[in-house]
């Protein structure tokens, strides 16, 4: 556990996010346990619309991480199954907003892929190239690749034709990326 803390003290932020993106659950399911101060298994499970197996999953790395816990007290029929620790309840707004922000656009399918939100808060910075924003998320080509093309056809970030040789791509987030970029700051702080 303390070597988990000293890799979190020297990862980037861009690293943080990918972290805490890694499973496409872990941000509803943080939003939602925010919203109710906690809530039961099957309750996350049907209002996600996501697996039993993906739930669970992403609840015990959650716990793991030290963002959620189980309910010692739970037994009656009205209380939950798992609360928001203390490092839970500092992350769970934001968590909260972008859920909230990404469903008004009809973007959680994208927006919660593995390499969607760290990709936008790298190119945030300025126009970034592909091998930019490889390098800073540590992530394979391929994967960079497909998330760049979701977020250009999500209109988040836009793909520019650099005139040099040889040409190259430099992306940009759009008005709406930018409108996501504070919180996704707020989330790796």
């Amino acid at each position: 556990m303390n070597r988990e803390r000293e890799n979190a003290a020297v990862s980037s932020p861009a690293q943080r996010l990918a972290e805490l993106f890694h499973r496409r659950w872990a941000v509803p399911i943080l939003a939602e346990l925010h919203r109710d101060r906690g809530a039961k298994f099957v309750t996350l499970a049907y209002r996600l619309s996501a697996s039993q197996t993906a739930v669970r999953q992403t609840l015990d790395e959650l716990i793991q991480r030290g963002f959620v816990r189980r309910n010692s007290g739970y037994g009656h029929p009205l209380r939950p199954e798992y609360l928001l620790t203390s490092r839970g309840d500092r992350l769970a707004p934001e968590c909260t907003t972008l859920h909230d922000a990404l469903k008004r656009r009809e973007l959680c399918d994208i927006g919660f892929k593995k390499w969607s939100m760290p990709a936008l808060f790298v190119i945030g910075d300025g126009a970034r190239r592909f091998v930019d924003v490889g390098a800073a998320l540590d992530a394979s080509d391929r994967a960079v690749a497909l998330t760049l093309k979701d977020l250009n056809e999500a209109l988040l970030v836009r793909r520019a034709v650099v005139d040099s040789f040889p040409p190259s791509s430099a992306y940009s987030a759009t008005k709406a990326g930018e409108a996501l970029l504070p919180t996704l700051e707020r989330l790796c702080a």
